[in-house]
């Protein structure tokens, strides 16, 4: 089940994902996933901000030790119409909820602590956007907000990863540093890809074409941390899995803004382009050879 519903909800999480080691693998699927649901509640503007607000307020409660897992989840998308989620994949995802949530419940305390807790801390950041009702005005603001929906991702990714493999335990404080610039470099090529579907919708996170030319700057130096986080998880011997998910992640990302920059909002990389990356990779980090070309 979680892996249909990653295939449904992500198109380059469902190809990186399965790429990490278990139980890696499964830990990040349910943050994954968990993270996606509070991404859509934040997100879908057809909603009134106090129904996003009571969602995503019931979502934080539910990840409470003491919550009860099908009370607290059964509500959460109540009288939220999901027939207005352009995407069908997020509508299934918030039907599968409460099943999502008691697999949750069923990893080890140390992982469940950590999902929870950088989960809340995403959510609270959500909920000041909202409740502001005014999108990121300046370059900083967007760096604020892409901090909030996927740098504390990075950090999360991080504490997951020395999880997995205690090889990286004298690395963390180096690896915590660099995590937030990996998650904004994701979520900053997402929002200028995307920026002529978010004005669409409602969603402005461009404030003005000049924002956008440093917008582009502050992604490609985010890129050159995120690729500096990824020389430090192999020179610590991190798992090749974990290499190669955040190589893969990196590469697309890097391709994409180069492409973005080239032809503006809107494009995607070939899916043959994307087969290549992920074959390459794989085949590199299995072998335990450097994948620094395809990423810095």
């Amino acid at each position: 089940m979680l892996d249909q519903l990653l295939e449904r909800s992500s198109r380059t999480f469902a190809l990186s994902i399965p790429l990490l080691p278990e139980p890696c693998r499964t830990r990040t699927t349910l943050a994954y996933l968990l993270f996606r649901v509070a991404d859509t509640f934040e997100d879908e503007t057809a909603w009134p901000p106090a129904e996003r607000l009571s969602a995503l307020a019931r979502l934080r409660d539910a990840l409470a030790d003491d919550a009860e897992p099908l009370t607290e989840l059964a509500a959460t998308a109540a009288g939220l119409d999901t027939s207005v989620i352009a995407e069908a994949g997020y509508a299934e995802l918030l039907d599968a909820l409460p099943a999502v949530t008691e697999a949750w419940r069923g990893l080890e305390a140390e992982a469940r602590s950590i999902i929870a807790g950088h989960l809340r801390r995403t959510i609270d950041g959500m909920a000041s956007w909202i409740d502001r009702g005014t999108p990121p005005q300046t370059v900083a603001e967007v760096r604020r907000y892409c901090y909030h929906v996927a740098g504390i991702v990075g950090e999360l990714c991080t504490e997951l990863f020395v999880l997995q493999s205690p090889t990286l335990t004298p690395a963390r404080d180096e690896l915590r540093r660099l995590a937030p610039a990996f998650g904004e470099t994701l979520q900053l090529v997402n929002i200028l890809r995307d920026e002529s579907d978010d004005a669409d919708e409602g969603r402005r996170f461009v404030p003005s074409p000049a924002a956008r030319a440093q917008l582009e700057a502050v992604a490609q130096a985010a890129r050159e941390d995120a690729a500096a986080y990824i020389a430090a998880l192999a020179a610590h011997a991190a798992d090749p899995g974990i290499v190669a998910f955040n190589a893969l992640n990196l590469a697309l990302a890097k391709e994409t803004l180069a492409l973005v920059a080239k032809l503006g909002p809107g494009v995607k990389l070939p899916r043959d382009r994307v087969a290549e990356l992920h074959a390459e990779i794989v085949q590199r980090t299995d072998a335990g050879n450097s994948v620094a070309g395809l990423v810095e």
